[in-house]
């Protein structure tokens, strides 16, 4: 298998494509934001398509009265069934003294036909009695399931984090959560805080303030995926339709933080409250999964899950789940577990470390991955790896994760080029040729 690489952009600003799903289901454009640097979402006032056969680019939306402080976009995602685009946008009041965080944002759509006509996709609803079907913060890096349907993000609530300034018991924590079919609406203040939805979310993770040692309680959910195009298959033979699986970490027997992996099992209808926990929490307490969600732990290893930030990704068939992790070389590989649990195996045998977040072929048992300063491919299926880039000096090596199309022909990526007037994020494609 062999790729030519193509300098798809050059102006002088920043091309930052998002870890997944950054192609439309035609693979003809790519979306991306004009950060030239992953912490600037708060100061990033516009979305971008770009064509991969023409190199047109569109302005697909800029944010009003953009300051240092907010809105801000970015992360921007495509729907894998219809031309619409997903991306975080800070609250739209932001300013100095309220500025862009992660208690602080939804998800905007954009149809690509209909530009600067934004869809308030979560409804926000941060002032009590709150309202169910809302969120009270901030979602983040939402991923499309594979059939459109569903949308996952991890979460940060508002209503904890201004708790926690006066009680020190109290933490905001990060969550996992969902968004399905079904618009709520909620009582509009003047101060642009809150805000009516197109989807109905809820979170589906349990967090604690003070996981027990040893045990599979956990304070934090992240950096999760959609297992399996159409789920996956469970010990007892019957398909789980809807599942996750997210990092979460734990605390050792020695009370040290290891990330494991984990899987919230989802029900068909997300909108029944469990008895006594409300979906959209209370004054003093975080929102609740919804009746029927079942989280487990997948892995029980010594160091848990190691490197460079990464997003869980799954094979099409949903039989295995991939991260990265440390050898015992002490060298970072990718791994696999499956969804049911077991040994994980390792996936990969470099001698050097993998560097980033990597993506799976849409068709094939290829994934794609930044390792020694190059884009790398990997035949899950063989242990035959590849290097399809050149290997560029540290100040040109490759950034973020690499793409692939829905169509399975292009890679994308992200690396740095020195122009004129900077440095700026370009956005690069490797053209498959056989």
């Amino acid at each position: 298998m062999k790729f030519k690489e193509i300098q798809l952009t050059t102006a002088p600003n920043g091309h930052t494509i998002h870890n997944t799903q950054v192609f439309s289901k035609d693979s003809r454009w790519i979306i991306y934001d004009t950060r030239n640097d992953d912490t600037q979402i708060g100061s990033t006032g516009s979305i971008e398509l770009v064509n991969v056969q023409t190199g047109e680019v569109r302005v697909l939306y800029c944010t009003e009265n953009q300051t240092e402080f907010g809105p801000g976009v970015g992360a921007a995602t495509f729907s894998p069934v219809e031309d619409r685009v997903l991306f975080i946008h800070g609250i739209r009041n932001a300013d100095k003294s309220k500025p862009y965080g992660m208690t602080r944002r939804t998800g905007v759509a954009i149809d690509i036909d209909r530009p600067q006509q934004p869809i308030l996709m979560d409804a926000r609803d941060i002032t009590p009695p709150f309202t169910a079907g809302a969120l009270r913060g901030g979602t983040h890096a939402h991923s499309w399931s594979s059939d459109g349907q569903w949308i996952s993000f991890t979460y940060n609530d508002y209503v904890m984090e201004q708790l926690a300034k006066t009680d020190s018991s109290i933490r905001d924590l990060r969550m996992v959560g969902i968004m399905v079919s079904g618009k709520v609406a909620v009582v509009h203040d003047s101060l642009l805080e809150c805000n009516d939805g197109d989807r109905f979310s809820v979170v589906v993770t349990e967090v604690v303030e003070n996981p027990t040692p040893g045990s599979n309680e956990i304070d934090k959910a992240f950096d999760e995926c959609w297992i399996g195009n159409h789920g996956y298959l469970k010990h007892d033979g019957s398909i789980q339709r809807h599942a996750i699986a997210f990092q979460g970490d734990v605390r050792d027997k020695a009370g040290n933080i290891v990330t494991e992996i984990f899987v919230v099992d989802l029900p068909e209808d997300i909108k029944q409250a469990q008895d006594g926990r409300p979906l959209e929490g209370t004054e003093n307490t975080r929102p609740n999964p919804p009746a029927g969600v079942v989280q487990r732990r997948v892995t029980y290893s010594k160091h848990g899950v190691e490197g460079p930030r990464h997003w869980l990704r799954t094979t099409p068939d949903g039989n295995l789940i991939l991260y990265l992790a440390k050898d015992d070389n002490d060298m970072v590989q990718l791994f696999g577990v499956s969804p049911n649990g077991g040994l994980p195996r390792q996936l990969t045998d470099n001698s050097f470390p993998i560097q980033g977040p990597f993506n799976i072929h849409p068709d094939e048992d290829w994934v794609a991955y930044p390792a020694d300063n190059s884009i790398f491919i990997t035949d899950l299926s063989t242990g035959e790896t590849l290097r399809i880039t050149e290997r560029f000096e540290d100040d040109a090596k490759p950034v973020g994760a690499p793409n692939w199309s829905p169509d399975g022909n292009l890679v994308a990526y992200n690396r740095y080029m020195k122009g004129e007037v900077g440095r700026f994020l370009q956005l690069f494609l490797l053209a498959r040729i056989n």
